[in-house]
């Protein structure tokens, strides 16, 4: 499996260990696991409340903080940002063909639902980047039925990964 992630924090609130990087490499690969991929690049970003509040008004047009976003990639350009690429050579392989997408998350609003929920920051933090993980290769929960098929899946990489409540 050639699943990779590549990620940064960008906030200096809440202290991220080191250790989060191969849980959450192991998070990606069970997910992926799951899903039927074995290859793909997600770009992760912690972020805090304000940074991610400016991406959600002015990408969704929402204007608060939310938990999470998902940019994908590999989307088939409705409702998002039209990405051009030229290629220089046939030779060079497209940088952006196995990018699966960025996935931003407000480790201010991780710590608050951790509270909320009654369980740790890592199983937060865990689950929403599997939830942002399953919207970057094409899950939403617009309804009922998608929503409980999308936290199935979050929870079944989670139980796996043993980041129970």
């Amino acid at each position: 499996m050639n699943l990779q992630l590549d990620y940064s924090n960008e906030q200096d609130k809440i202290d991220i260990p080191e250790e989060w990087s191969g849980i959450l490499t192991e998070l990606l690969q069970l997910a992926g696991e799951a899903e039927g991929m074995t290859e793909g690049e997600v770009t992760l970003t912690f972020i805090d409340d304000e940074g991610i509040h400016a991406l959600n008004r002015d990408y969704r047009g929402i204007d608060r903080p939310t938990d999470v976003l998902s940019f994908a990639m590999q989307d088939d350009g409705t409702e998002e940002l039209d990405i051009i690429f030229e290629v220089e050579s046939e030779d060079e392989p497209d940088p952006i063909s196995g990018m699966l997408g960025d996935i931003i998350i407000s480790v201010e609003r991780a710590v608050a639902q951790s509270e909320e929920y009654g369980h740790s920051l890592e199983r937060e933090i865990g689950f929403l980047f599997v939830h942002g993980f399953l919207h970057l290769i094409g899950y939403d929960h617009q309804d009922d039925e998608s929503e409980a098929v999308m936290t199935a899946k979050q929870e079944a990489v989670l139980q796996r990964a043993g980041l129970t409540r």
